[in-house]
Order: C-alpha cells, then sequence, then structure tokens
C-alpha cells in the first residue's frame, strides 16, 4: 500500500508540473512549475539550482515532489546562463561563455515578478550550491516585499585565496595572470571580447568572454554567502552538511561571523553530503515546512 501512495503521489505531481516560460531581457526563461492545493495564495517555494546545472537535476526534482507531497506549489527555475530558452541539462562546456554569475540574481527578481502577477503574495527563496548565494545576494539587495523568508541548501563560500588555490589545484596553472588581462580587457570597454582555450569554472579549454570570467574570478564579498547573511532582513533557515565535500569550511565561516543574525537558523545535517540525496532531502524539506509554518504564524 506504501509504495502506491508513493506511486499516486509522484503520478499527481507530474500532472500539476507545468513548463513554463516568460521573456526577460530579450531572452526565453524556462521554469517547472508544480501547482499544490495552495496555489495561487502561497506560500510558494522558488528553487534556484547551482553552477552550470539545471532545473531538472536529481535533488531539485526531489525537492519539488517533496514539496507537493505536503501541499506547498514550487517553482524550479532554469537559469539562463546566457542561452535562449536553455534546455534542462548540464551546460556544455564546449559552447561559449557570456553569462555572468549576477545574471542569475536578475532572473529570480523576473521569476518573482511572474509570480506576483499569477496571484502569489507569499514567495520562499530556496537556491542550492552557487544558487544558494544568488538567492542571498538577491534578498540582501533587490528583494520584493512578496518574499517572506530565504532558504540556503549549502550555500556557497568564497574567498581571493581560496579561489586562486581551487583554480591551480583543478588546472595547474596561476589564476592571476589571466584575471589580470580580462580585468584590463573589461576596463577598456572590451568585456564582450571572446577568448579562447580558457579554463572557467568547470569547463576546461573552453571560449569564455573577458567580463564573464571576470564576473566569477573577481574579488567581490557577496561571492560570499556567510557575508551576505547580516545584510538580510527576512527570515533564514540555512543547511549545512557535514559530508560536503564541494563547499567547504561553511560551518567554520559561519562561527567566524563577528555577529550571529537574529533572523538566521543553521541546520546542520550529520552524514549529507553536498546534494542532501536519500533522506536528507526529507529532513530539508521536513524542516523547511517547520520555517514556513512558523513564519505564517509569527505575521498573524
Amino acid at each position: 500500500m506504501r509504495l502506491l501512495a508513493i506511486f499516486l503521489v509522484l503520478l499527481l505531481s507530474s500532472v500539476q508540473a507545468e513548463e513554463t516560460r516568460i521573456s526577460y531581457d530579450g531572452t526565453q526563461l524556462r521554469a517547472n512549475l508544480e501547482k499544490s492545493d495552495n496555489w495561487p495564495e502561497g506560500p510558494m517555494v522558488l528553487i534556484t539550482h547551482g553552477t552550470l546545472a539545471h532545473n531538472r537535476m536529481e535533488i531539485i526534482n526531489t525537492l519539488q515532489e517533496l514539496f507537493t507531497e505536503n501541499g506547498i506549489s514550487s517553482l524550479a527555475i532554469n537559469l539562463s546562463l546566457g542561452l535562449n530558452n536553455r534546455p534542462s541539462s548540464m551546460y556544455d562546456c564546449t559552447t561559449p561563455h557570456t553569462h555572468k554569475h549576477t545574471d542569475a540574481i536578475q532572473e529570480i527578481g523576473a521569476w518573482v515578478q511572474w509570480l506576483k502577477h499569477e496571484g502569489v503574495k507569499n514567495i520562499v527563496l530556496l537556491g542550492h550550491s552557487r544558487g544558494g548565494n544568488q538567492t542571498a545576494w538577491y534578498a540582501a539587495e533587490q528583494a520584493d516585499s512578496s518574499v517572506s523568508g530565504v532558504i540556503l541548501l549549502a550555500p556557497q563560500t568564497w574567498s581571493a585565496e581560496y579561489a586562486a588555490k581551487d583554480y591551480e589545484k583543478r588546472y595547474g596553472k596561476s589564476l592571476q595572470p589571466i584575471l589580470d588581462k580580462v580585468l584590463s580587457l573589461v576596463k577598456a570597454g572590451k568585456g564582450k571580447k571572446m577568448l579562447e582555450h580558457v579554463d572557467f569554472i568547470y569547463c576546461k579549454d573552453t571560449t569564455v568572454s573577458a567580463e564573464a570570467f571576470v564576473s566569477y574570478y573577481q574579488a567581490d564579498q557577496r561571492l560570499d554567502t556567510p557575508y551576505l547573511l547580516s545584510r538580510i532582513k527576512l527570515p533564514v533557515l540555512l543547511f549545512v552538511g557535514t559530508e560536503d565535500k564541494v563547499v567547504s569550511g561553511l560551518q567554520k565561516k559561519l562561527d567566524q561571523l563577528p555577529r550571529r543574525p537574529a533572523n538566521l537558523e543553521t541546520i546542520i545535517l550529520e552524514g549529507a553530503d553536498h546534494f542532501f540525496r536519500d533522506l536528507y532531502a526529507e529532513d530539508v524539506v521536513d524542516k523547511a515546512l517547520e520555517f514556513i509554518s512558523n513564519k505564517a504564524q509569527s505575521e498573524h
């Protein structure tokens, strides 16, 4: 009977799923909308994926299914990464990179406005990995009044020192000479210039614009999610997996904050890796539901 119940839930979830598209800044953006009984009143969870990933990857699918099972609507957006109607698949490293880290912040805002237009009045933002940083950045600097809370799942950390070490470890070469070159191009008004045979993020020997490279590697404290936390005025729920090998040192950075924000709740999941697989995803959603319920009670 339990297997039948799970099958029916997943079947219902798939029936309620809608491929949604909007036009923003001349680009068609895509998202997967899962409607529950609370549509469109909300709360609605707007989910942003991680680096060069997509909105149908395992962790995003699982979160949407669990939210739907618990009567919560969700919208998993597919960041354009500079491409029109980008498919729900990992970014192909042979495709030239013109996207910037900050593009996602604007796209989150565009989807928030679309949800408002559809009648949604209560939006909770959820971001994973780099998407967690982009979500926090939006919440810190541009959050709309319809946004009531922020959930960050293993959000990105950053430091210039770590970025340089990671680049050299990954590609066997120094980051700084490349960064100096692209910075000079951007300052000279040549940010659109495409550079070939460049190692960039997870893509070896690819093609990237000068301004895109600068956006991901130039020193900016806002790339470090713990730095942004004190600048977010909304309630924040943040998850750390103790076995996370992708975003390392997150808990240490949180512990070193000069002042811990009163609106921040941190959940440490023992044994969880970066993708919170299997039962860890259920733990995430259970805590997220408590967070959403507690916010609703405090508002009344």
